[in-house]
């Protein structure tokens, strides 16, 4: 899973002339706003003086264990394996977990899916021009050995992620000037004048490390030497890509803070590795998993008669997910010869017949994504407006002239699984583009046969992708899976090494800089960014920047709009589907607040080992 900005959270003036820098300063602290937390756009829902957030429960009892497989990756981790708990960088594969064993200057709300408040900063001071944050810290927080969290140990770790840390966080700071520490208790970020809107946010929501920890080490290095955290969890046990450990730590300095109050209620947060899914499937049957979310909908709909469901030891749910929709899709890469031209980038959207694959795949029970912006106000519809205008119209020589129409709609199938009134328009496009049949095989403009290999490290999406391919085969392209082991996976991954490869990342209720790691012309060439399409296009690049650095939710939305039309008008993807429910089974071991949170399930994050359930059912924590 891609690094999303709500990971990041819970993970316009110029400067003008430099002649009289003392002055220039004195005036910008004299105009600096005092704040308990950050925010987009408006004002913090909660008061400075706030005891905790509505959806926990502040008595939650502490205990129990958390017994989990990966679902969801950042950074450099693996699905399937790890060799490093530095996650933060670009080297190994990084265990699950870690980020808790980290704090960061402030800490998001799920019931504010862009507001952070005071974590390790009790208060951050802001220059009129927005360009400079001081962050006041709190004189307790501190590190598992029992030192100080200084404004050198902040600064230290937005400068080492910067300049050092995964592409992801290097391409997401390039527009943070620097941190620097004004004495043990106060931390100045700058920015420059071309910052996004949210930088702050990013920068706030950042891990802090020890800078005395890491002054004999290595900080691009991969170890499996648990690193110095200060976060609410610490490493006590793991066995290299089997499984890793996480303990409470018992005397958390930070426990009793708003942001944390109600969470953190396991003593223990185990993360279990596996490569057959089927046999993490049986040990959550045995209990050896107590939490588990189903991603795969004829799973869901086939595999659940087991006896602990059936007398009510396992408890199965959908949730409302309360997230925004992500995108799904197998990818063309771009870097190849054979996905040059969109006509036959179009031809290929032709050969996945959606409406037979979630009827007797999926159990119909998705539906089908059309945009980047799915479900929300800012997917593209009709033809654009005079403001989506404004901002296209310049680029309309380098665009598409479908950018200018309604936009474009994955086709629409009869059902059977190969519609051959599609299948018929496939081979036009390819035909238009210069392709050319000899015998059954297709050929190139170039001559060469036209072949695809849909790379891939697990079977789950097998089924899915062979109705596919059996329909492209149809039309003369020599097409198959080829499934790798996932440390060849990642690699090639990370290296663009690869003709299609499908792909999930997060959405966002508020997009912003975090775009530009999936779209822009300079992630297109930038070694592990998500950028996997090699997408590199002027206007999408200008687009970016605008959503960037929208100052309002009105100008955001039209920014986004008009990048879904691009987007959707180069045919870079064969899109998949998406839910809006997730969809949850666990042991019934577990108690939960009674409300919800608006932008998540809370599950299992503000849930705790309920003792008695335990016992009922006879499990231990």
């Amino acid at each position: 899973m891609a690094l999303t900005r709500r990971r990041l959270l819970n993970a316009s003036a110029s400067l003008g002339a430099l002649a009289l820098p003392g002055l220039r300063h004195a005036r910008a602290q004299d105009a600096e706003i005092r704040s308990p937390g950050l925010s987009t756009f408006g004002e913090l829902q909660q008061p400075a003086d706030f005891k905790h957030f509505a959806y926990v429960n502040p008595g939650a009892p502490k205990g129990g264990t958390l017994t989990v497989q990966i679902k969801n990756t950042s950074g450099n981790q693996n699905f399937e394996t790890f060799d490093t708990f530095n996650i933060y960088v670009f080297k190994g594969d990084g265990a699950a977990g870690v980020e808790a064993t980290f704090d960061s200057l402030m800490a998001g709300s799920a019931d504010e899916p862009n507001a952070l408040y005071g974590l390790v900063a009790q208060a951050v001071r802001i220059s009129a021009d927005k360009l400079t944050y001081r962050f006041e810290l709190r004189p307790q927080a501190r590190f598992h050995d029992g030192t100080r969290i200084t404004a050198k140990d902040v600064a230290f770790s937005l400068n080492a992620l910067k300049t050092k840390g995964h592409p992801i966080y290097r391409s997401i700071l390039a527009d943070m000037i620097g941190a620097e520490a004004e004495g043990d208790d106060v931390a100045r970020v700058n920015f420059a004048p071309t910052r996004s809107r949210d930088l702050h946010l990013i920068v706030a929501g950042m891990p802090i490390f020890s800078a005395k920890y890491y002054a004999n080490r290595d900080f691009e290095a991969s170890s499996l030497e648990p690193p110095l955290g200060s976060g609410p969890y610490k490493v006590s046990r793991f066995e290299q890509g089997r499984f890793v450990e996480y303990e409470r730590v018992k005397d958390y300095w930070a426990a009793d803070l708003p942001v944390n109050v109600g969470v953190n209620n396991f003593d223990r947060v185990r993360w279990e590795y596996y490569r057959e899914r089927q046999i993490a499937f049986e040990d959550f049957k045995s209990g050896k998993l107590n939490y588990h979310e189903e991603y795969t909908a004829r799973f869901w709909a086939t595999q659940y008669g087991f006896p602990a469901v059936a007398d009510g030891r396992v408890k199965r749910e959908e949730l409302p997910s309360g997230s925004s929709t992500g995108t799904q899709g197998w990818h063309f890469n771009l870097r190849r010869p054979q996905f040059k031209d969109a006509r036959i980038r179009e031809a290929i959207n032709y050969c996945f017949d959606f409406e037979w694959t979630n009827k007797n795949i999926m159990y119909s029970a998705y539906n089908r994504l059309t945009s980047y912006f799915d479900n929300s106000d800012m997917k593209a519809v009709g033809k654009p407006g005079a403001e989506e205008l404004a901002l296209l119209e310049p680029f309309r020589g380098q665009l598409s002239n479908d950018v200018f129409e309604d936009p474009w709609l994955p086709p629409v199938s009869d059902g059977s699984g190969s519609d051959r009134t599609l299948l018929r328009k496939a081979d036009e496009l390819l035909r238009a583009a210069g392709c050319k049949r000899d015998g059954n095989q297709l050929k190139l403009p170039d001559g060469k046969p036209f072949t695809i290999e849909f790379l891939d490290s697990s079977t789950v999406l097998q089924p899915h992708t062979e109705p596919f391919i059996a329909n492209l085969k149809r039309l003369g392209i020599d097409a198959k899976i080829r499934s790798v082991d996932t440390v060849q996976y990642k690699r090639r991954f990370d290296n663009f090494d690869f003709d299609m490869t499908s792909f999930a990342m997060g959405g966002s209720t508020t997009p912003g800089i975090e775009l530009k790691n999936s779209y822009s012309s300079q992630a297109a060439s930038t070694p592990g960014s998500r950028n996997i399409a090699g997408i590199s296009n002027p206007a999408i690049d200008a687009l970016l920047d605008r959503i960037a650095r929208a100052d309002n939710r009105a100008d955001l939305t039209i920014a986004c709009r008009a990048l879904d039309r691009v987007l959707r008008a180069g045919r870079y993807w064969v899109p998949m589907w998406y839910s809006g429910k997730a969809r949850i089974a666990y042991w019934d071991v577990f108690s939960r607040p009674a409300q919800t949170p608006k932008f998540g399930t809370g599950a299992p994050a503000t849930w705790w080992w309920d003792a008695d359930k335990a016992k009922h059912i006879g499990m231990q924590g």
